[in-house]
């Protein structure tokens, strides 16, 4: 009797550290997507300024990665566990901080930047490592699919319900609650990291090594500089476009229909595209959803009320799973591939971090100086539409990558 062996996909469903990195991914989205977008309306209504709420995304994105490095020096030498652990808690104390200051949140944009900002650099760093190491290349499509899918049903309940909430209940009522629930969903999710199998890296910290990488490894610098444009459209678009939809409807509930719309479309999304996607067309599949990100542009630019909008959620909700499973995937095996990747990945991981947020801290840089200058109803257009384009340009850099390095057909 013939035997076939295991592969490790089939072991895939099977790993406990796997499904309790999924359940802690999906209480991180849905915490995040019950207020994030949230957040910014609250800010936008106490100030009405373009700049305070750019303010507030830049100190996020500039602390990001310098979190990001002190998280990666910590985790060579403590349970990496404990990284995601203390991510999760600053987290958590963001939404303590914006329930303290209420309705005086508009004049700290700059702190509660910082806190979320370093917030996420702990979680990122931590998430990602443990992702490298209960993943192998042939599970990865996998599971950053299931992983887009949980972001998707998070993205779908979590800004509808506070939305509903909001909408119904005296406006700071309602977002103290939602703030509120997401500071429990953070604290369930630092329960679910007590069962992580302990993960402790051995030797130092050789930060200089990965920098130097660049220098002979095409593929590695190639996707870094697809990252750097990648990071410059969400560094805009993650903010603006809460914004516009509140300015054209004057309704969270609006809002929350907007996300609802737009998640149960990368629910789809992530969905279909975990089912179809190949390692032999990730190309062909990051430039169309790159492509189909820049035509939502186009409409979002353009559109003359909120029914456009919804389109525009439909593209780019179907869009961004099209782009990110295959970009995702095969920026960690380039990092597989790359020299010392089992010793240095978590060097990997913190510089590609660094060339995102040179993309979102240049984007926003660029917004402020904007509107600064220039009648914010002129400049917004002309700025989503060039910067907008940041997905498309981003092929440019993989399709230069050698697919041969990790065995993926040109």
């Amino acid at each position: 009797m013939n035997h076939k062996p295991k592969s490790s996909t089939n072991r895939l469903p099977n790993s406990k550290d796997l499904k309790i990195l999924l359940t802690i991914g999906g209480l991180y989205s849905l915490a995040t997507f019950l207020s994030n977008a949230f957040v910014n309306v609250f800010l936008w209504k106490q100030s009405g300024n373009y700049v305070d709420i750019a303010v507030y995304n830049l100190f996020i994105y500039l602390l990001q990665p310098i979190a990001f490095v002190i998280a990666g020096k910590f985790t060579k030498k403590v349970d990496r566990t404990l990284i995601i652990r203390f991510g999760v808690a600053f987290l958590s104390i963001f939404y303590v901080t914006v329930l303290l200051v209420g309705e005086q949140a508009s004049n700290i944009p700059y702190l509660l930047g910082a806190i979320l900002g370093i917030g996420y650099g702990f979680y990122w760093l931590a998430f990602n490592v443990l992702t490298f190491e209960v993943t192998e290349p042939e599970s990865r499509d996998f599971f950053n699919g299931i992983l887009g899918v949980l972001q998707s049903l998070g993205g779908m309940i979590g800004p509808f319900v506070a939305g509903y909430i909001i909408s119904k209940l005296d406006n700071f009522q309602g977002y103290s609650i939602i703030f509120f629930i997401s500071f429990f969903l953070f604290l369930l999710a630092v329960i679910c990291s007590f069962f992580l199998k302990k993960r402790k890296a051995t030797g130092r910290f050789l930060f200089r090594r990965v920098v130097e990488e660049r220098k002979t490894n095409n593929n590695w610098r190639y996707i870094l500089n697809a990252h750097v444009f990648q990071g410059l459209r969400e560094g805009l678009f993650i903010f603006i476009v809460a914004i516009w939809v509140y300015i054209a409807t004057n309704s969270e509930f609006a809002l929350g229909s907007f996300n609802l719309l737009f998640s149960f479309c990368s629910f789809v999304g992530y969905y279909v595209i975990t089912k179809l996607t190949k390692k032999d067309n990730r190309k062909k599949t990051i430039f169309f959803g790159g492509l189909l990100l820049y035509l939502g542009v186009g409409i979002f630019v353009f559109q003359p009320g909120f029914w456009m909008l919804l389109l525009y959620g439909v593209v780019v909700g179907v869009a961004y799973p099209v782009f990110n499973v295959p970009f995702i995937s095969l920026t960690y095996d380039i990092i597989g591939k790359a020299k010392g990747a089992r010793e240095l990945r978590i060097e990997y991981i913190i510089f590609r971090e660094l060339f995102v947020n040179i993309g979102r801290v240049s984007a926003i840089s660029l917004f402020i100086i904007g509107v600064l200058l220039f009648d914010p109803k002129f400049i917004i257009p002309i700025l989503l539409l060039t910067i907008g384009s940041g997905n498309l340009i981003a092929y440019y850099f993989v399709r230069k990558t050698d697919s041969s390095i990790y065995n993926v057909p040109s």
